[in-house]
Order: structure tokens, then C-alpha cells, then sequence
């Protein structure tokens, strides 16, 4: 079939719209028509050059939709489900699936960025040249052809909008805190960043009951907004942040901290604003030549933990239906993580707001009858 696609053709962009062919979905694979998807910083990462992928390709990993069709073998959604995506699907056979890790599945992890499918194929392409796949989903798209693993079904009553970002930086942030950290009531937590995930580790700490929850961002607008999610304290990096914390908790510093951004040298300065014994949560991905330094003789006489934590540490299937729920009895408000939508045709725009820092969430609303408009 055809499907206009927002593409990436060289680095630094713009996107560009293209009709593109879209093959059926083979064995194991999942058509999905897309209502929304969220822009996501790690897109951004990629048009840049920081995060690298084969070009061109059509972005997008965070999204939501219906299936339109199914490859043979698939029998856990069916045409008409509405399903969230998954940018990480696992197979549920090797190793780390079977030890309960799947985002670190063996059949998955090392093709992220290569720009197919598990197969090593593509299914999209313009007038006869191949297009690349992105994190295995291609949101940025009217349509998609995704693993079967990827499609994640969730009921007809959540908007769409709303499980688009469950499928990548709320289930990041909260699965930082509650998987990997294991935030415990009582917790002083320290949170780098106030964009979507950083706003989702926010909303975790306080559901498990953190006491303190300082949070750490430049722009204005966001640090304002910080405080409806949680935020028990806002704070600059222009502040002395180490400072900050360690006055809020005795002396003693943050429980948890999480990296939400990824920028250079900020681990030096979280693990200083950390408690001995307490943890380091590394989510925001820096760029590939970038690397780190702790004092050596700390790390062992406080017994700091530092980790990193992909995709929330999450299984996908479990957690992004969990989430879901979480969203319908009131007790975690993703959609007011959306703070614009806009049009399909409109990404550019996106992800300018984006870099300018004036959004918490954008969401693209590719089919404005499937996303409830």
C-alpha cells in the first residue's frame, strides 16, 4: 500500500513528507494505521547526528493505533485492536527474556539502530530505493509495519494520544524509579530534567511515596510545571544543586537520582548529590563519544549503586498496559503530559518547540478521527 511518511533524508533535517510503498506485514509482523505519536527527544538525538541510524529513514517511536492487518502467527491482536507500540519487542526465549530483562533481549537489542525489522529487512520504500525503519516502529507515518511483540494491546476507552506517549517516555521515567530504583516511601529523590520522561519519574516518586522529590531544570516554563506533577523542590543548574540537596536531607543527600537529560559531566555531579549507599539512575543517553568519571575511593567507602536504566528497565507487555490502568482510576495523569498537539503536517514545527524547550510533550495527531479530535 502507499502512506505518506514524514522522512529524514540527511543529517540536520528537515523531515520531509514522501509517499512511500509500505509492504504487508510478514510472518510475526503487525500493520498498524497510527493516530498519534509523541516527539520524542531521542528523535531529535538522531536528526543531529548524536544518535546515529542509517539514512534516510522515517523517525518516530512513540506511538498509537489500530491494526489494520497481521502477518501469519500473530494471534494476540487482531484487525480493529487498538494497540500501543513498543519500541523494544523481545522474544521471549533468550536469556535475559527468560530472567524477566526483555529489554536487553538478545534477538532485539543489537538491531535497534540498524534501520530494519528483526528479519533484517525493510518494508518501506520510495520509488524502488529503501527507507529505513526506526527503532523497529516508524511512527512518523500514516501507516506502520511493526514486530508483532511491538503492538501492545490496550482497551478502546484510553485515547490514543495518551498510550502513544505510555510506549515510550512515561513508562522510561516511571520504570527508572519503581523497576530499577525501587523508590521506598521515605525517599529523598533528585530528578535531572522536567521534559516527558523526567516529568514521568516525578509522577512515580510521588505515587511511591517519596518525601522529597527535587527537581533539576534550565528552562523556566518547565521548572514551573514541575511542581504540578510532584515536585516538592525546583531548582536551576545554575543553583548549587549539590548544596540544595544535601540541606533538604540532613546532610546526608538525594536516595535516588535520576539522569534524565544524559548530558556531559552531569554524573559527576549527581553522584556527589547522592547519599552513600544510595543510587544512580542513568537514563538520558549521552552522545557516543561521551564518558564519565566518579572519585574511585568514594564509590567504594559510600557503596554508591550506579546503573543505567533502558526503556524504564520495563517489560512492556506487562508495564504499558499497567500504566494504562494507572492512567483510568486517576492515579497517574500521563495526558497532562501533553502540552500542544499538533498536526500531521506540522512535525517540523514540533520539533523546533522541542529543542526550544517550551513543551513538556508534543504529540503529532496523524489521524485526527482515530485520536478522538
Amino acid at each position: 500500500m502507499e502512506t505518506l511518511a514524514a522522512v529524514l533524508e540527511e543529517t540536520g533535517g528537515p523531515l520531509t513528507f514522501r509517499t512511500l510503498t509500505l509492504d504487508d506485514p510478514v510472518p510475526g509482523e503487525v500493520a498498524v494505521k497510527i493516530a498519534a505519536t509523541g516527539v520524542c527527544a531521542s528523535d531529535a538525538h538522531t536528526i543531529s547526528g548524536r544518535i546515529p541510524s542509517p539514512l534516510p529513514t522515517v523517525l518516530g517511536h512513540e506511538g498509537a493505533g489500530v491494526v489494520t492487518a497481521v502477518g501469519a502467527g500473530v494471534a494476540h491482536v487482531a484487525v480493529g485492536d487498538h494497540v500501543a507500540l513498543s519500541w523494544l519487542p523481545s522474544c521471549g526465549r533468550c536469556r535475559y527474556c527468560q530472567a524477566g530483562r526483555p529489554v536487553l533481549c538478545a534477538a532485539s537489542a543489537p538491531a535497534l539502530l540498524g534501520g530494519t525489522l528483526l528479519d533484517g529487512t525493510v518494508r518501506l520504500h520510495d520509488r524502488g530505493r529503501d527507507v529505513y525503519h526506526y527503532s523497529f516502529l516508524s511512527t512518523f507515518a500514516e501507516h506502520t509495519v511493526v514486530p508483532a511483540a511491538s503492538a501492545i494491546k490496550i482497551p478502546d476507552s484510553v485515547p490514543l494520544p495518551v498510550a502513544a506517549l505510555a510506549g515510550c517516555g512515561v513508562v522510561t521515567g516511571y520504570g527508572a524509579v519503581v523497576n530499577r530504583a525501587r523508590v521506598a516511601p521515605g525517599d529523598a529523590v533528585l530528578v535531572y530534567g522536567a521534559g516527558g520522561v523526567g516529568l514521568s519519574a516525578i509522577m512515580a516518586a510521588q505515587l511511591s511515596g517519596a518525601d522529597h522529590i527535587v527537581v533539576v531544570e534550565p528552562h523556566p516554563g518547565k521548572r514551573d510545571g514541575a511542581t504540578v506533577f510532584g515536585a516538592t523542590r525546583v531548582l536551576s543548574p545554575d543553583d548549587n544543586v549539590v548544596a540544595e540537596v544535601r540541606a533538604l536531607t540532613g546532610g546526608q543527600g538525594a536516595d535516588v537520582t535520576i539522569d534524565a537529560v544524559g548530558q556531559e559531566g552531569l554524573l559527576e555531579q549527581a553522584f556527589d548529590a547522592t547519599a552513600p549507599g544510595g543510587t544512580v539512575v542513568c537514563v538520558g543517553v549521552p552522545a557516543a563519544t561521551a564518558y564519565a568519571s566518579v572519585p574511585a575511593a568514594r564509590f567504594v567507602r559510600e557503596e554508591k549503586y550506579l546503573t543505567g536504566s533502558l526503556y524504564g528497565s520495563s517489560r512492556p507487555t506487562q508495564d504499558i498496559p499497567k500504566l494504562l490502568n494507572l492512567f483510568h482510576t486517576g492515579k497517574l495523569p500521563i495526558d497532562k503530559l501533553i502540552s500542544k498537539t499538533y498536526a500531521f503536517d506540522e512535525i517540523n514545527t514540533a520539533f523546533a518547540d522541542l529543542t526550544g524547550g517550551s513543551n513538556r510533550r508534543g504529540v503529532v495527531i496523524v489521524d485526527e478521527e482515530l485520536a478522538g479530535r
